[in-house]
């Protein structure tokens, strides 16, 4: 099977989209924030609280995740279309204004960005990195997780675009 078949079956699982969000500290004591939108995101284990996230090998976010151990992931909700879709852009993951429009604080655990009206925000230091293909997982252990009231329900990619549930 070739890639473009594999990717054709895969676009028929419908995935629950997360922001993952971390800061960049080679940019000062501050740190540029920087983050991507994801699919491959899951729950790993309850005891330890762990996820997992998929990230391209070599990506700008593969080597920020490599060197920060601190990072976040938002679930996001239906209203958040235009939010994943910005963060999905390649080559701007450390630009400065891709959080310019999004309402988010940091992180009191990470200092990582969480994204304001998400459904949940996780914030998580790496446990272990994981060669898999063309890509690397990530596994998090959680550290603290945020649960506001849900304003709405998720946002999910199905079929190579952004859906919502009804």
């Amino acid at each position: 099977m070739g890639p473009d078949d594999f990717r054709a079956a895969m676009a028929r699982l419908a995935a629950g989209v997360v922001l993952v969000t971390a800061h960049d500290d080679e940019d000062g004591p501050r740190g540029a924030p920087a983050g991507m939108t994801a699919t491959a995101f899951l729950s790993v284990s309850l005891d330890p609280p762990l996820v997992l996230v998929s990230v391209r090998t070599g990506s700008r976010m593969d080597e920020l995740l490599e060197r920060q151990p601190l990072w976040a992931a938002a679930v996001l909700g239906a209203g958040q279309r235009t939010t994943a879709a910005r963060f999905a852009m390649k080559g701007r993951l450390s630009d400065r204004l891709l959080f310019q429009d999004v309402p988010h604080t940091l992180g009191g655990t990470t200092g990582a960005p969480l994204v304001k009206g998400a459904l949940t925000a996780l914030e998580c230091r790496t446990e272990q990195r994981v060669p898999a293909g063309d890509h690397t997982l990530v596994i998090g252990r959680v550290l603290t997780a945020l649960l506001p009231p849900p304003a709405d329900g998720p946002l999910l990619y199905y079929r190579a675009g952004y859906r919502v549930l009804g």
